[in-house]
């Protein structure tokens, strides 16, 4: 999710000692290579697909897996947040390693926002998000724009863990965000409140079971290429894109107005989203976005691949370049 800032902490202070310590119970046996393989990253998923942990889907009911179930105090931090939680794991990055530079352009972080919590950490770890570098200490809670381009660097001799949820938020989350402090920002008298662990505190969250559209609304689908084409960089084709653009708007909105979101329609859909992207294809050579990624990559990524359903968009729809 855009952010207007690099980063921002929430006002929320966690005994991560106390979270390391359920974690740790759990052995090694529980944590999985890194589904892209990325050297010295693994993970640990706590919500997936019908909880189970094999599932690295972004489409169906998210559920806490067995591994979350056996942490009270986890599942404590989550339930703070306010938030229906999303796809959540604990991510690993071991000593030497770092989490490469790059931005994430999936759909699904569209509308998502990362939430960090360091459970393990040392004061060298870096996290770099748009040029800005910090340290996320043990027990703090961060989100951090991952539109932008970013990387973690671990040079310490151990493994650095952090709890990590994708979430859409809720009203109570968006309150905590604007009480959050920019990471650059002195604001006096500002504290995060501890959330000590407490068996008698909540502990249930709830959950996402609605994550990828039948097919996206035409209000949708124009928000998100609006968002795209006003992150281009000026290029002389931007006026034909926004051409063609239009003219798949005007056959969405027909189709949505035929068909909303109906099976029978999709065919239609896939039709007009198909010619779309070829027509687009020779024209948007060149055009790079502010994020310094290629404008028609994301859009296949971010829309083209999910903008209708099928069971190759749902194939799809899976971890691209995010790991942080």
């Amino acid at each position: 999710m855009k952010l207007q800032v690099p980063f921002i902490q929430l006002p929320l202070l966690f005994d991560a000692a106390v979270l390391a310590q359920e974690i740790e119970a759990l052995g090694e046996s529980v944590w999985k290579p890194h589904p892209q393989g990325f050297a010295g990253n693994s993970m640990l998923p706590l919500l997936a697909v019908d909880g189970d942990p094999d599932n690295e889907a972004f489409a169906g009911r998210m559920r806490p897996t067995a591994h979350l179930q056996r942490c009270p105090y986890l599942r404590q931090t989550l339930a703070s947040f306010g938030a229906t939680i999303g796809r959540t794991r604990l991510m690993r990055l071991a000593g030497q390693a770092e989490v490469a530079r790059h931005a994430d352009q999936g759909y699904y972080w569209v509308e998502r926002v990362r939430v960090h919590v360091p459970l393990v950490t040392q004061p060298t770890v870096a996290f770099e998000c748009d040029g800005h570098t910090i340290h996320m200490a043990a027990g703090e809670c961060w989100i951090f724009d991952t539109w932008r381009q970013h990387r973690v660097l671990n040079d310490a001799v151990q493994s650095r863990i952090h709890l990590v949820c994708d979430t859409v938020g809720g009203g109570a989350f968006w309150d905590l965000v604007g009480h959050g402090r920019p990471h650059d920002a002195d604001i006096p008298g500002w504290q995060p409140r501890r959330v000590v662990p407490d068996p008698a505190a909540p502990a249930d969250f709830a959950c996402e079971a609605v994550n990828l559209p039948a097919v996206m609304s035409p209000w949708e689908l124009g928000q998100h290429l609006s968002f795209l084409l006003g992150e281009c960089l000026p290029h002389p084709q931007l006026p034909q894109l926004q051409q063609h653009t239009a003219r798949l708007m005007r056959q969405w909105k027909g189709l949505w107005a035929q068909y909303g979101d109906a099976a029978e329609g999709r065919a239609s859909f896939r039709a007009a989203l198909d010619a779309y992207a070829l027509s687009v294809r020779p024209l948007a050579q060149g055009v790079m976005l502010r994020n310094e990624m290629p404008w028609l990559q994301v859009m296949t990524v971010m829309l083209a691949r999910t903008a209708v359903a099928s069971a190759d968009a749902r194939a799809a729809a899976k971890p691209a370049g995010e790991y942080a």
